[in-house]
């Protein structure tokens, strides 16, 4: 079986986001990378109904810190999300094993994280001004769904 693809989420801290993002992650086979600190409790009612009783189909790794999470992945390929980059989401070639990283819902990701792998950040398009951003379970479902695209994993 090839590498999966994998969904990091840096400091998240709405729960109900998280437990639809596990939900996704259980439905695609793609490992989920929880770096804390987290806004939440990850045992709390809300995240688990959120990811109804697919927890336990849930490739889970929590991370005690961003530079933790950096350390176990050192050499691998990573995708930054945010509404600052030019470059869409789509323009990119994804490959299995890639990892797409998105930031808290309220600050997105740190300024220098992103400064420090400005070529490897895309943006989801949006169609009008009047939207600063989209929600974040719907942009990790949107560029996951093209990676999974991408690399045939979608093909029935």
């Amino acid at each position: 079986m090839s590498e999966q693809l994998n969904i990091v989420l840096v400091e998240p801290e709405i729960h109900p986001n998280t437990g639809n993002i596990s939900r996704l992650c259980a439905a695609t086979n793609t490992r989920l990378h929880l770096v804390e600190p987290l806004g939440f409790r990850i045992d709390e009612k809300s995240v688990k109904r959120a990811g109804l009783d697919y927890w336990p189909y849930v490739d889970l790794h929590r991370h005690i810190n961003y530079a933790n999470f950096q350390q176990s992945i050192e050499g691998k390929r990573c995708w930054y999300f945010t509404t600052k980059a030019k470059k869409s989401y789509t323009s990119v070639n994804y490959k299995c094993g890639d990892y797409l990283i998105f930031g808290s819902e309220t600050s997105g990701l740190p300024k220098e994280l992103l400064e420090a792998n400005w070529s490897n950040c895309v943006t989801i398009p949006m169609l009008t001004s009047h939207v600063r951003s989209l929600n974040l379970a719907s942009s990790a479902a949107i560029a996951l769904y093209e990676a999974l695209r991408q690399v045939g994993k979608l093909d029935l």
